[in-house]
């Protein structure tokens, strides 16, 4: 099955070679790499011009559900993978997704998040993981997709697109879920497909932070889905971890893999990611 890799960016020169870089060294080689920049004021455009392997296009209308849906719209392969500049793909990546699929039950997927540029990763992963495997569970045929690790058959997409939202307040990736399972379509969780993600999504003020978690439930809530029941856990759990979480991701010395209370003081900052979904246009 042919693998075609896509990438909405937005101002993101600082992440996207290092994911760029990960994708080059694919055991399998996805089909093609498909870079959408959503109006980027950066030399975004330019990262991805330095590799020959990516088609770069082009969004003008601004949010992350634009840039996807041009990215999904362009892609020829089999399969439509997904993921944000800030993943990095270990080097099976794409045999995994080519595995996953050949379940043929299997329509969409999502897998595992290790995060980096954090002290004490592990604990990360572990709690991220628990809450992972404990929704795909509970929520049955109301699996959520994960944009930054996904993927998708290209008949699928193509059978849903025309019932998708498109409005800000929400989580697309959720959404595209949600209508997938509402059209019979397969949705799962699969640990088989694992990327490394960053954890600058912790570096915002409390306020902010907790606006972006509660679009989880918040999605479901606009679709009258009462499986939204099940994330206020996660909800709650954030809200009691964000000051932790975030002094660990401040702090993280990456030269010795650990926590330092000077890095948290002297670290050069890494802009966080912009909220996807926010300033929808």
């Amino acid at each position: 099955m042919k693998v075609s890799i896509v990438i909405p960016v937005y101002n993101e020169a600082a992440q996207l070679g290092a994911c760029l870089e990960a994708i080059s060294r694919q055991t399998v080689a996805p089909f093609e790499v498909i870079v959408v920049d959503n109006n980027s004021t950066d030399s975004t455009a330019t990262v991805a011009q330095s590799y020959p392997f990516v088609k770069l296009l082009s969004e003008s209308r601004q949010g992350v559900l634009h840039a996807r849906t041009t990215g999904f719209d362009a892609a020829r392969g089999e399969i439509i993978a997904r993921i944000d500049a800030d993943s990095l793909l270990p080097s099976d990546w794409v045999a995994s997704v080519q595995e996953v699929f050949q379940d043929t039950s299997v329509d969409a997927v999502s897998g595992v998040a290790l995060y980096y540029n954090v002290a004490v990763a592990g604990l990360f992963n572990a709690i991220d993981l628990f809450f992972r495997r404990r929704l795909s569970w509970q929520l049955k045929d109301r699996v959520y997709l994960w944009g930054a690790n996904m993927a998708m058959r290209r008949s699928a997409w193509q059978s849903v697109k025309p019932s998708l939202c498109w409005r800000g307040g929400m989580h697309e990736d959720y959404d595209l879920a949600i209508h997938l399972q509402e059209k019979g379509h397969g949705v799962t969780f699969d640990e088989r497909l694992r990327a490394q993600v960053s954890s600058r999504r912790i570096d915002v003020g409390y306020i902010d932070f907790m606006r972006y978690v509660w679009v989880s439930p918040g999605t479901y809530a606009q679709h009258r889905i009462r499986a939204r029941w099940h994330m206020y856990w996660v909800v709650l759990v954030c809200g009691i971890g964000y000051l932790p979480a975030r002094l660990l991701h401040r702090g993280y010395d990456p030269v010795r893999d650990k926590f330092s209370w000077s890095q948290l003081f002297t670290a050069k900052r890494v802009i966080a990611r912009v909220d996807p979904t926010a300033n929808v246009a």
